[in-house]
């Protein structure tokens, strides 16, 4: 199995508790996954994302091929064998494409905002 790399925003509560469940996940079942915080300049680098493009949603590496979005947790999904009925779900087509527009319309820009609000407030 080859590694799966996962960008993620340490600094949402949302996205941290999310991902860091899925970290515990893959840690219990030994996977080779590996969680980078995109506050890390070192490992956003090697993203070759801005912190603004990594902070508007979730980002996977598998294969060295980067997915983002409702596609990145598919693939995420597909290697937790907890979550696999779920990434299996998520990509039928309808399901597919519902779930992409609520990502993208609604729950990722939400998310991103509450994360440009924060950082205001703490850089003041």
């Amino acid at each position: 199995m080859n590694e799966t790399e996962v960008l993620y925003n340490d600094a949402c509560p949302v996205c941290r508790r999310e991902v860091n469940h899925y970290a515990k996940l893959s840690a219990q079942a030994a996977l080779p996954i590996l969680y980078d915080d995109l506050g890390d300049a070192e490992r956003l680098a090697r993203w070759g994302l801005s912190p603004e493009q990594a902070a508007k949603r979730l980002h996977v590496r598998k294969d060295g091929q980067i997915y983002a979005g409702i596609p990145a947790f598919i693939v995420l999904w597909r290697e937790i064998p907890r979550y696999r009925w779920l990434a299996r779900l998520v990509s039928l087509p309808g399901v597919h494409g519902a779930a992409c527009l609520i990502y993208d319309h609604v729950l990722a820009p939400l998310l991103y905002r509450w994360h440009v609000k924060r950082q205001k407030s703490v850089n003041k």
